[in-house]
């Protein structure tokens, strides 16, 4: 399905469609695997798509790639909805257990 809605015509031939494929099937299953929510596993998915751009198309090294994680995840579990980084349907476990796998 993931194939399908990525629209990956050449997955056979194609390494980099081979590579993203894996990329966010094994994102997805393990948020699957975490018993995320429908918009927590909408969330981590953007996610995952958000540092890949990062990487991709902003050539971010890794270390200016995980301060926008950081920014991201920022706020979450706090009232003050101004310092959150629109990730707060995250509880603080599952925003540590999602730095921890990325």
């Amino acid at each position: 399905k993931l194939e399908e809605y990525l629209k990956f015509k050449q997955l056979k031939t194609s390494l980099k469609e081979a590579i993203l494929l894996d990329y966010y099937t094994a994102g997805f299953c393990w948020a699957k695997e975490m018993n995320f929510s429908l918009i927590q596993l909408s969330g981590f998915m953007d996610l995952l798509n958000f540092l890949l751009e990062n990487l991709s198309d902003k050539h971010m090294s890794l270390g200016d790639n995980l301060k926008e994680l950081g920014k991201a995840m920022a706020g979450i579990g706090e009232t003050d909805s101004e310092g959150s980084g629109n990730l707060d349907f995250f509880s603080i476990e599952q925003a540590k257990a999602v730095i921890d796998y990325l």
